[in-house]
């Protein structure tokens, strides 16, 4: 892995590290958080606080969208004249929070809703005609699809002739016809939007529908209570869909996961629960992408994603419970389909060389379930670091999915190949498409060429980007709660990567699982050529704020005197104070020994074997472990590599 360190313009950290350093909350690790906020893009001092510190105060107008009014002035006479409204939403995570969003806010305002997922095998992604003639027998004169519809001309013309009014919201990329013709289409992405933050998720369109509506007709002085109320959802969807968590995406996420934790709805309870996410803090971007969202998900990819709404609507304890438990097996079930798929592709590679040579990659299989082929795909990336199409083959026709690398632009890709396909969309680096299944190998003729026409061999090279060279002596308390101060994180906020050079192994490594490896590390031993060695083991000094850390059971625990930690707790250790612990004239000196954990990389040893005492250089994230006596400070490995002599 290729390790590419940032180099921020040091003026414009300079001068955004001298406005933080007027904010008490900041000022003992303002050089740090100035490096890595100009990293992100942010490089002056009102967009570093508001970036620091996301408020309902920096969400942006609603109606600065276009079509938005219209479509509360729809909304507001449906709900005046009583009519039904039905919304018409996507099975994944982002659409079911989405008819979530909306339903609710519906009926807060007076008005009552239906709904309307697809099932994803039975119907597939986006609108359909005979969805809509059946909603218009049935009555309904509103249908507002959500997470879906900028490209679904042949619905919308449908409506129209039946005299039903159809309001699209959606974030996907709007194709080369433009937008349907619909009474109200809100997408920041359709030509000629104002608005002024365009990387809003399904649900999160869906939000400024829904707040638009209730200032309409709602009490100023409820709004707030309501919109940190939906917060939680639209964090969810935020979170799952993978958008950045930048602008007012940070807002959704930052309140969305710190409201998670007084979660009040039976059901949001329920699924935090066999989540198994704490009830005493808040939840983590990750968990929420990693134990949440694939839970709401397998309902939609493995059975009926009506469930979920269900969850979130259900008032009884017991049946919230028996909803979660559903969800949870079906997470289950998904995942061993998704490592069958797996199998088969590994096979797959195995057997055929050119697979492996593609600069796309195009696999298919007969009655690969539709539900996981999309994940799957992610895993396919993850590994070889390729654009990827995981294909279905169901007789006559087949189902896809695409994931892609960070050079290379998914949808334009299948773009050039439109004629294939019997629909398609997605966005830069996902797509979802259904085409004859006879079009499959001249699709991946098709998709070969035209990545080599785009990428280079280098391309392929996994890349690492890190933040900053740091010594193990650096990494305190006050470090870490500076880098808590960036969460939550994600696309366009990944988590701060260091390096640390010429680390040394205190002890064998350990294998957990048969997957995962654990190291014991110590900071290099640093001495001026003045200092002789000392005549025990190399040692460092070790913060006041270190000493409060290490628990005593730790091995470092042994080494602290009492003396010494009561020492520590005279020093008034606070989070901006990490400077070294001395004692009357001598300075305390002990060794420094971090856990680091490396997360599937056993398979690394076999290639890279480590001895005790060996010396390694690492790059890695700073984590916390809440362990009541094992915890504190710990890192989290993304790559080793032994030092080049």
């Amino acid at each position: 892995m290729q390790w590419i360190p940032k180099t921020p313009a040091l003026d414009l950290v300079e001068t955004l590290s001298s406005a933080l350093r007027a904010d008490d909350a900041f000022r003992g690790q303002a050089h740090v958080l100035a490096t890595l906020l100009v990293h992100r893009g942010i490089t002056d001092a009102d967009s570093a606080r508001q970036f620091l510190c996301p408020s309902l105060a920096h969400l942006h107008a609603p109606e600065q969208m276009t079509g938005l009014r219209a479509a509360v002035d729809r909304l507001d006479a449906a709900i005046e004249r009583n009519e039904p409204i039905l919304i018409y939403g996507d099975y994944d995570v982002d659409g079911t929070m989405a008819v979530i969003i909306l339903k609710t806010a519906i009926e807060l305002c007076g008005g009552a809703a239906d709904f309307h997922v697809p099932h994803r095998i039975r119907e597939g992604y986006d609108m359909r005609d005979d969805v809509i003639e059946r909603a218009a027998a049935a009555g309904i004169r509103l249908i507002i699809s959500v997470d879906m519809g900028i490209r679904a001309f042949a619905p919308a013309e449908t409506a129209r002739r039946l005299g039903v009014d159809l309001i699209v919201t959606d974030h996907h990329l709007p194709g080369p016809d433009g937008v349907p013709p619909a009474l109200a289409v809100l997408n920041p992405n359709q030509k000629g939007c104002a608005y002024p933050y365009k990387q809003l998720c399904g649900a999160g369109v869906a939000f400024k529908l829904a707040q638009g509506l209730m200032q309409r007709r709602l009490d100023p002085n409820d709004q707030n209570k309501l919109l940190l109320s939906f917060m939680k959802v639209v964090a969810i969807a935020t979170i799952a869909d993978a958008v950045p968590l930048t602008g007012e995406n940070r807002v959704f996420a930052a309140l969305g996961l710190d409201a998670l934790r007084r979660a009040v709805n039976p059901g949001l309870k329920a699924l935090l629960e066999v989540a198994q996410i704490s009830a005493n803090r808040s939840p983590t971007s990750v968990e929420v992408a990693f134990r949440i969202a694939p839970r709401i998900n397998a309902a939609g990819r493995m059975d009926v994603a009506r469930d979920v709404i269900e969850l979130f609507s259900v008032r009884d304890s017991a049946r919230a419970k028996e909803l979660a438990a559903k969800l949870d097996r079906l997470n289950t079930d998904r995942q061993e389909e998704e490592r069958r798929i797996l199998r088969a592709v590994e096979e797959r590679f195995a057997g055929d060389p050119t697979l492996s040579d593609a600069y796309c990659i195009v696999v298919d299989g007969d009655g690969w379930h539709r539900g996981v082929i999309g994940i799957t795909a992610t895993r396919v990336v993850e590994r070889y670091n390729r654009p990827t199409l995981v294909i279905s083959r169901e007789g006559e026709e087949a189902f896809g999915s695409g994931r892609s690398i960070r050079a290379f632009h998914l949808l334009e890709a299948i773009e050039t190949c439109s004629s294939l396909f019997s629909r398609y969309g997605g966005h830069a680096h996902a797509c979802g498409f259904a085409m004859p299944a006879a079009n499959v190998g001249e699709l991946r003729i098709r998709l070969d060429a035209f990545a080599r026409s785009r990428l280079t061999l280098a391309d392929f090279d996994p890349g690492l980007d890190l933040d900053a060279e740091l010594s193990l002596t650096e990494i305190t308390p006050a470090l870490f709660q500076a880098l808590h101060s960036l969460e939550p994180y994600g696309v366009g906020n990944p988590e701060p990567v260091f390096a640390a050079r010429g680390v040394h192994l205190t002890a064998p490594p350990r294998i957990l699982k048969d997957k995962h490896v654990k190291l014991k590390i110590r900071a290099a031993q640093v001495r001026s050529a003045e200092t002789p060695a000392p005549p025990c083991d190399d040692s460092a000094e070790l913060s006041a704020a270190a000493v409060l850390v290490t628990p005593r059971c730790h091995p470092d625990g042994a080494a602290i005197r009492r003396c010494e930690r009561v020492a520590a707790v005279a020093e008034g250790f606070a989070p901006a104070n990490s400077a070294p612990l001395r004692t009357e004239n001598s300075e305390l000196r002990t060794k420094i020994i971090f856990d680091a954990l490396g997360w599937h990389m056993a398979e690394r040893l076999q290639h890279t074997p480590l001895l005790a005492g060996d010396t390694v250089d690492i790059a890695f994230t700073i984590g916390h472990n809440d362990h009541p006596e094992y915890g504190g400070l710990e890192l989290s490995l993304r790559d080793f590599r032994i030092p080049r002599l």
